[in-house]
């Protein structure tokens, strides 16, 4: 018997993504982004997310028929990002597919948007192991998740206590005068700076926060001291070394964000490794993470660039491992939760 085809929608924040999954295979993954509209403001606008996700949700689900030639009536069940999110936009996705469920007399499966950015590599690399360790990171998530089943059990180890990785690098790129979002471009100065020049902070790594912290993070302190330091520089009338600047901090938070990573893989006798998340692009997140999971002797899969971000693949993955596993369908009146538990694969 074939595998069911799945329909996945991903409307969290301001990407609007439409995908076809059979299995572990993608079919088609179509996204139409509202970035730009964000740029000027310097940061998301629900109100202006949600607007442009009602304006291509239509197109982009046509979109991504015609792109796999699959008429609508084959589809076999939808899966929607039912949170964490933005509760606007992830309230258009949900709508978009309880109506294509009661239209079609499909079931639905409302997913969890985090566990959907580990889940996409399956479609890449295949099926997980047994047990592995997901790190998924963006503007909005730093979460460590034991997953023992990606589609009926996974454990949330630890997350950020106050800003994302994403988050952060997006604040220090404002403070350096970089464009929204400030990710890619501290990314590439990064590249051409020093990053042992300067030694900026670690959070929660000390011997008093192991404790209780061992697995969750904290970026506001480096994002704060980052801030001083070039405050202290600029009252001295001294030039910014900003490609230096950029390097030193995108190693600290690759370094927190691995170190933490691996001892958790070690303490709970995990040898696979996913990262996820649109921060998983980040160019040294990903070799640090390569050089210290081969010297632990540990697999390390990152997805390609392009199912980091948000899109409706993630979500087409985890719905479709949700209904090969057998989970009962979700409620055609299930809510939205921005925020919603990482232990909750369905709703």
């Amino acid at each position: 018997m074939a595998d069911p085809l799945v329909l996945g929608i991903e409307t969290s924040c301001d990407e609007t993504g439409v995908a076809l999954v059979r299995g572990d295979e993608l079919l088609v993954d179509a996204v139409a982004s509202s970035m730009e509209e964000h740029a000027r403001y310097g940061g998301i606008i629900p109100e202006v997310a949600s607007r442009a996700h009602l304006e291509a949700m239509i197109p982009t689900i046509q979109k991504a028929l015609g792109e796999a030639d699959v008429d609508l009536s084959e589809v076999d069940a939808i899966a929607v990002t039912a949170g964490p999110g933005l509760v606007g936009p992830l309230t258009i996705g949900a709508s978009a597919a309880k109506a294509l469920s009661i239209g079609l007399n499909k079931p639905l499966y409302g997913v969890n948007h985090v566990i959907g950015h580990a889940c996409v590599d399956q479609l890449v690399d295949g099926p997980l192991p047994e047990r592995a360790m997901a790190l998924v990171v963006s503007g909005g998530h730093s979460s460590l998740l034991l997953v023992q089943d990606i589609a009926t059990d996974v454990v949330e180890l630890g997350s950020t206590l106050d800003d994302a990785a994403g988050e952060a690098f997006d604040k220090v790129g404002r403070l350096l005068g970089l464009p929204y979002p400030g990710g890619p471009h501290i990314d590439r100065l990064a590249r051409e700076g020093d990053p042992t020049a300067i030694r900026f902070p670690r959070g929660l790594t000390a011997a008093k926060d192991q404790a209780k912290h061992a697995y969750d993070f904290s970026f506001s302190g480096l994002k704060t001291a980052v801030a001083r330091w070039v405050e202290a520089r600029t009252d001295a009338g001294e030039e910014i070394p900003v490609n230096d600047v950029a390097a030193s901090f995108a190693e600290a938070v690759a370094d927190v964000l691995t170190a933490k990573t691996i001892a958790a893989c070690h303490r709970n006798g995990v040898d696979t490794l996913v990262i996820g998340g649109g921060f998983s692009a980040n160019s040294q997140l990903r070799e640090m993470a390569a050089k210290r999971c081969a010297e632990a002797g540990i697999d390390l899969r990152i997805p390609p660039i392009r199912y980091c971000t948000d899109n409706g693949a993630m979500i087409a993955a985890l719905g479709s491992a949700v209904v090969r596993a057998g989970v009962a369908p979700s409620a055609l009146d299930i809510p939205v939760d921005s925020s919603m538990p990482l232990t909750t694969v369905t709703v």
